[in-house]
């Protein structure tokens, strides 16, 4: 890449390089200079918008995280409408799986950037902590409508339903598995 070329969304291009070495090659060998490459821009770039690779990291699962918190920020405006099982499948599609899978991947092998994430927007917003919230206010505002039994519990049933999709996430489950999962899980506590 020549110098002085102005690279438009530089840290998006960047991000969406970071995921596609994830979801094709794994964790291993993630490297700076991979990342430049498979973004196609030199490598210097990398450490020109972030200031080191540990920075990089953080800020792309921060900007990653901050996307899903707000896929789901308005799950429990949703109560009553709808049903509870569509309002619940649109929550866990609300991130683009290409973004998903690499964040968790991630997220899962190193600790050290949830706590970076929770530092910049604050507890239960790193990965899908944030998804967990809101579906566990969205199913205790169905609960208050009547649209959800008695006897379930929110918090338990939100855990559960982000640990699926956190477990087949890990597992290479593809799209259509994971969506399955969800309304198997879904239609036992509906």
């Amino acid at each position: 890449m020549p110098r002085g070329v102005v690279i438009p969304q530089v840290r998006q291009q960047l991000f969406a390089a970071l995921e596609r070495l994830i979801a094709t090659e794994g964790l291993s060998g993630l490297t700076g200079r991979a990342v430049t490459r498979a973004a196609g821009v030199a490598t210097g770039l990398l450490y020109t918008h972030f200031r080191s690779w540990e920075g990089f990291l953080a800020q792309y699962a921060t900007d990653r995280s901050f996307q899903l918190a707000s896929g789901v920020a308005d799950l429990a405006g949703r109560a009553g409408t709808a049903t509870v099982a569509a309002n619940l499948d649109d929550a866990v599609n609300a991130t683009p799986f290409d973004v998903v899978v690499p964040l968790i991947r991630l997220l899962a092998s190193r600790a050290d950037l949830a706590a970076e994430v929770e530092r910049v927007l604050g507890p239960g917003t790193a990965g899908l902590a944030a998804v967990e919230q809101a579906v566990a206010r969205y199913l205790a505002a169905e609960q208050d409508r009547g649209r959800l039994p008695a006897a379930t519990d929110p918090g338990a049933a939100a855990l559960a339903l982000v640990g699926v999709l956190h477990y087949r996430v890990l597992t290479g489950a593809d799209r259509s598995e994971v969506d399955s999962s969800i309304r198997l899980l879904t239609s036992a506590f509906i």
